[in-house]
């Protein structure tokens, strides 16, 4: 390639990016959005026609929130409420999707507080995506490894005993997040929750990061737990702070991600979420390198916070009225007077198309048009329901009968069963959760049961009074379905996870959780809660006490070999994998999104006059784009030293020894420049990365025709002569 034609391409790539990030502020996000739907109609249309390649669109497709099924040819779609919350409109719309697109009439609540619609043709999703997206509704992130739908107590804002509603806090963060270069390629998927008082209903326990609003010696604040987690290896969160002030939260959160990025397991993702992280450092290290983190980050948003809270005083009485998960389960007084919470029953989290708009119409018919004030609003739950929210006493009755002839009513006991999709449509489901969970029941102790198809406890089965995932074990050469099962769990603040009990046939798991409750009513002293009790026995008591439900002899087993709903003996199918883990990592998109961030950092460093952290931002910018030329390029081995780097590349093509070279020249500058800083000289120097950058991103497209980076690029403003004399190097 010639030098003018180089130039010219270069001039070309540097016009295009400029005209895509001039956009003014008011339209980018709208901008943004509309753009991206665009692009992922188009990677639609590639893939079913074959120009584009199925890896490369798993990352498009999950990356806007679109999961493949177990049913070939058909897709889940699944819509992020921020903590819960739902408008009337907004729930009107998702049921003209469900109606339009899907070929099964259930739009599902999930434990994560989303819905997810089942059973939508690939060849749909665009629309469907775009249908929601007029409503203010995203489903992009809310797959792969970025940071999932946040979770908060559904009864933030009106909860009597609350320090403080979250939900704004919540809706700030969320947004913050979403397409924040930091989180677009993390080694796994990260999970906040959010919760307004000590309590923590929203179940910090299992959470990457859990925020709980507190007081300590009469001052308000957060107290910030990190690394836990569910799965096939539940851990507890550690107490990362014990009290932080709302100017710190914001530092707090990105230095946690931060650590996240940077040190949780790339390489094997099924090791990749941040408890193994933990497990792997030991507590005393995890926290000294959060804290470096946390050094940088607050210096970056010194001058930045979340919104300011409404602090109140909580009336802790009302505590027992409500659940583990801080949703009532009967009609409750809110912290505002004269108006209610208003639950509603869904089992298994199900609602059709009419429920949702019956239920939005009875929103709208209760809201009072001449007070912004008594907005009906709603939420799900992560107990799979629904709650309507500042009902007024007056309108409590005529709800009551409107949700009854949709077929719907309160939560009842024993009903608090939550199951995950199982065999029904998930890759990864090995039994029908679904179809068993509707032989269980809390009984009128109203325990929670949780079931699971799979050991990945999308149910939250470890943390349920009585939880059961999924499993297949062969007995005497034959595949059976069963569950194991979990006693005592509690995702709150002083909860524990459960104590693991033993394996059950699945066609016994009801008779198994029967036996438990009635053991528990029998044997409990003094009112002690099904925790309490649970966790107080002797490790082999369940063992013992479901040992004969165990059993599978010859007269039984024809039966206990075929799982719920099914007439065909069981089986595990290879379904090559689900898509809870994201699509394969990408070192190349990875880097640029990591270099966009720290682009970022360099500039806030810079006008702080914070001249080491600014140099040491462009170190890592250098390090981070070349590494991801060279894995374009093929290389396995990247390393992390820029003279090693440019030695690798020194030894390629012409064009990538011209990188090599001018990678070499801006190693240069930074010693110089940490030896003797100039202003004005760093300003050329990151003007000259900036376009550097540019380059070499073309360069690694170039080497691979279905990368599409332009998203991390730089808004680059200077004049190509600025670069060429600071490169030293014709480009």
């Amino acid at each position: 390639m010639t030098q003018s034609t180089t130039q010219s391409t270069v001039k070309n790539t540097v016009k295009s990016t400029v005209k895509r990030n001039t956009k003014s502020t008011t339209q980018s996000k709208r901008w943004i959005e509309t753009k991206e739907l665009t692009q992922y109609r188009e990677a639609v249309k590639d893939v079913l026609s074959g120009d584009l390649d199925e890896t490369r669109f798993q990352a498009i497709r999950l990356q806007q929130g679109v999961y493949g099924q177990r049913q070939e040819g058909v897709n889940m779609v699944r819509i992020k409420l921020p903590g819960g919350r739902i408008s009337a409109s907004q729930l009107s719309s998702v049921a003209d999707v469900l109606e339009d697109h899907s070929a099964l009439d259930i739009a599902s609540v999930t434990t994560r507080q989303d819905i997810q619609l089942h059973s939508i043709p690939l060849e749909d999703t665009p629309a469907a995506l775009e249908k929601l997206a007029t409503q203010g509704l995203t489903s992009r992130e809310a797959c792969g490894n970025t940071v999932r739908n946040i979770t908060a107590c559904p009864l933030a804002g009106v909860c009597p005993c609350e320090h403080s509603d979250v939900q704004p806090v919540v809706d700030a963060v969320a947004q913050r997040f979403l397409r924040h270069p930091l989180t677009q390629h993390l080694p796994r998927k990260f999970k906040m929750s959010f919760s307004g008082c000590e309590a923590d209903c929203a179940q910090g326990l299992f959470h990457d990061l859990a925020v709980i609003a507190t007081k300590r010696n009469g001052k308000f604040g957060y107290k910030v737990l990190a690394a836990g987690g569910l799965g096939h290896k539940p851990r507890a969160a550690i107490t990362l702070e014990e009290f932080v002030e709302e100017s710190e939260l914001l530092p707090v959160i990105e230095a946690v991600l931060a650590l996240h990025h940077r040190y949780s397991d790339r390489k094997r993702r099924a090791r990749a979420r941040m408890k193994f992280l933990l497990e792997r450092l030991g507590e005393e290290e995890f926290v000294q390198r959060y804290q470096v983190e946390l050094q940088r980050t607050r210096q970056v948003y010194a001058s930045d916070a979340l919104p300011a809270a409404n602090w109140v005083i909580a009336d802790e009485s009302v505590k027992s009225k409500i659940s583990a998960t801080g949703a009532p389960r009967d009609a409750l007084q809110q912290r505002q007077a004269g108006t209610y919470v208003y639950p509603v029953s869904l089992p298994l989290g199900d609602l059709s198309a009419t429920q949702m708009r019956g239920i939005a119409a009875l929103a709208e018919q209760l809201t009072d048009k001449h007070s912004v004030d008594s907005v009906i609003e709603m939420r799900v739950t992560q107990d799979q329901n629904l709650m309507l929210l500042n009902i007024p006493e007056a309108g409590l009755e005529a709800l009551k009968n409107g949700v009854s002839l949709l077929g719907m009513a309160t939560p009842v006991a024993g009903d608090d069963v939550v199951a995950c999709p199982g065999t029904w449509t998930c890759r990864l489901g090995i039994t029908s959760s679904r179809l068993v969970s509707n032989e269980l029941s809390g009984g009128a102790g109203d325990l929670r049961i949780r079931v699971s198809g799979c050991h990945n406890g999308c149910a939250q089965p470890y943390v349920g009074d009585i939880g059961l995932h999924g499993e297949g074990r062969r007995i005497n050469g034959k595949l059976i379905p069963h569950y194991r099962l979990h006693f005592g769990g509690d995702g709150r603040a002083g909860g524990e996870i459960a104590v693991r009990g033993p394996e059950v046939p699945a066609r016994m798991a009801p008779s198994a959780v029967k036996r438990v409750k009635e053991e528990f009513e029998k044997t409990r002293i003094n009112k002690e809660s099904f925790r309490v009790w649970a966790q107080r026995q002797e490790e082999s008591y369940f063992t013992k006490l479901l040992q004969d439900l165990t059993v599978i002899s010859g007269p039984n087993s024809e039966w206990l070999s075929k799982d719920f709903g099914e007439t065909q003996d069981f089986r595990v199918l290879a379904l090559g994998g689900g898509e809870c883990m994201g699509s394969k990592h990408d070192v190349v998109s990875a880097n640029f999104s990591e270099s966009a961030h720290e682009r970022e950092y360099r500039r806030v460093f810079q006008l702080a006059k914070k001249e080491d952290q600014a140099l040491d931002c462009v170190d890592a910018i250098l390090r981070l784009v070349s590494q991801a030329l060279l894995s374009a390029n093929g290389e396995k081995v990247l390393p992390d030293d820029i003279a090693e780097i440019v030695s690798q590349l020194a030894g390629e093509t012409i064009s990538l020894r011209n990188i090599a070279d001018s990678l070499a020249v801006f190693n240069e500058e930074v010693e110089s420049l940490r030896e003797n800083f100039n202003d004005e000289r760093f300003e050329k120097l990151a003007n000259a990365q900036d376009l550097w950058t540019v380059l070499v991103a073309t360069a690694c497209e170039s080497a691979d025709k279905q990368l599409d980076v332009q998203a991390s690029l730089p808004e680059v403003r200077q004049l190509i002569a600025v670069a060429e004399e600071q490169l030293q190097v014709s480009v």
